[in-house]
């Protein structure tokens, strides 16, 4: 009776730690998410959720994977590389789509895009461009390019190529630049250029910016996962904006090139426009994404003749259960 009893004693210790075992590792799920470009503030919010423990606090192990110009992380989460990757807009993420990857967007940091053209301090708005040399990004060609033809009559003789380098822009007063509003306009500044910066966002262009991005598949075999990493992402923001110092040693650990300087400019620009914070964010939370914004990308995409509506349905490129309850509010 006692080598059963102490025998049922050592089962059930044995039962527990298998359960205690198996709880920590659901506890610890992991989670790999890779972001559209070398680390920089603008990658904040989720690096922060890293350093403060907030993934932890919600069950998930993190990877952050940093992107870069050749880097293509839509293909590598295809091939099972990433649960999810930072679109720089919802509108690349619907092209991807139409290209025939399962993508659904399940989430937007930025309610503004924080794409840019930079001029010299003679150009005050996007009219005064015209005849005017840009550079641009050949990504260019299927974002925000067409839109700003649509809407300025700007012409593709007008285009050079961007090679994300200012001396070009430096060196030449009729030439303006694309950029990113949290990035370039810090490098001319410092480079003793007096430019003007033009936000697309400001003249009604639709995109949000730094989106989660999954893959069909994941959102559906592993949605509490996807809404953990969301949830954690959205607070992580909302605690980089107050106090950036955790997440920024981590950035500047997988990118060592970035400096403090570099990274308070970007802070303080996210701040001031409200990048993360403003439009329907300051209401109902960071991350949010409506209905109404959604279908304005996709009319644009259409209207621009960048994909085929017969290939890709509004409904399928996003979903706002996510993030549509989630209330992480600035």
């Amino acid at each position: 009776m006692m080598k059963t009893a102490s025998r049922l004693s050592t089962l059930g210790a044995a039962v527990l730690l298998g359960l205690g075992a198996m709880g920590a590792a659901q506890a610890q799920e992991k989670f790999t998410y890779m972001t559209n470009w070398y680390a920089q503030a603008e990658h904040g919010g989720f690096y922060q959720a890293v350093a403060t423990g907030l993934y932890k606090k919600y069950g998930l192990d993190v990877t952050i994977k940093m992107g870069g110009p050749q880097v293509n992380i839509v293909q590598m989460m295809a091939a099972g590389q990433a649960e999810c990757v930072m679109g720089s807009s919802d509108l690349q993420m619907i092209q991807m789509r139409e290209g025939g990857v399962p993508v659904v967007n399940v989430a937007a940091v930025f309610q503004k895009d924080p794409q840019v053209l930079i001029a010299h301090d003679d150009v005050k708005k996007f009219e005064d461009l015209k005849g005017k040399t840009i550079l641009i990004a050949s990504s260019a060609q299927r974002g925000y390019w067409p839109w700003l033809k649509a809407k300025y009559g700007f012409t593709d003789a007008q285009t050079r190529p961007y090679t994300f380098n200012i001396q070009p822009f430096v060196a030449d007063k009729n030439t303006a630049q694309q950029g990113y509003l949290t990035s370039e306009p810090f490098a001319i500044a410092k480079a003793g250029v007096k430019a003007n910066t033009l936000m697309f966002s400001d003249q009604g262009y639709p995109a949000y910016a730094t989106t989660i991005s999954c893959m069909e598949k994941t959102v559906k075999e592993r949605n509490a996962a996807v809404a953990s990493f969301v949830k954690a992402s959205m607070e992580g923001w909302k605690s980089y904006l107050a106090d950036p110092a955790p997440a920024n040693a981590l950035i500047k650990k997988d990118n060592p090139n970035m400096t403090d300087e570099q990274l308070a400019y970007s802070v303080a620009k996210l701040k001031e426009m409200g990048m993360a914070t403003g439009g329907d964010a300051a209401t109902m939370g960071i991350g949010i994404m409506t209905d109404a914004r959604a279908k304005a990308s996709y009319e644009f995409l259409v209207d621009a003749k960048l994909i085929d509506p017969a290939k890709v349905k509004l409904a399928d490129t996003y979903t706002t259960s996510f993030v549509k309850d989630l209330k992480v509010l600035p």
